[in-house]
């Protein structure tokens, strides 16, 4: 009956470590897709909604984004 227990306890605590390790590197992996995929090279212009998501607004007179992530860079 103890040996049972034990047994019990040790898969469990591997379940647990298991599902525990899975979502840490889920969690990793949707981070860096998350980095990559908002990330803009400079050699690359940004479109308005980017400028709009980094939090800035683009200015139609110079065609540029004004503020935020992409600030001073021309917009697509």
């Amino acid at each position: 009956m103890r040996i049972r227990r034990i047994l019990a306890a040790v898969i469990a605590t591997a379940a647990l470590t298991g599902l525990g390790l899975t979502g840490a590197a889920t969690a990793t992996a949707a981070t860096a897709t998350a980095t990559t995929a908002t990330a803009t090279s400079p050699a690359e212009s940004p479109t308005p909604g980017e400028c709009e998501k980094g939090g800035g607004m683009v200015d139609r007179a110079t065609n540029t984004c004004k503020g935020g992530t992409f600030d001073g860079q021309m917009v697509d």
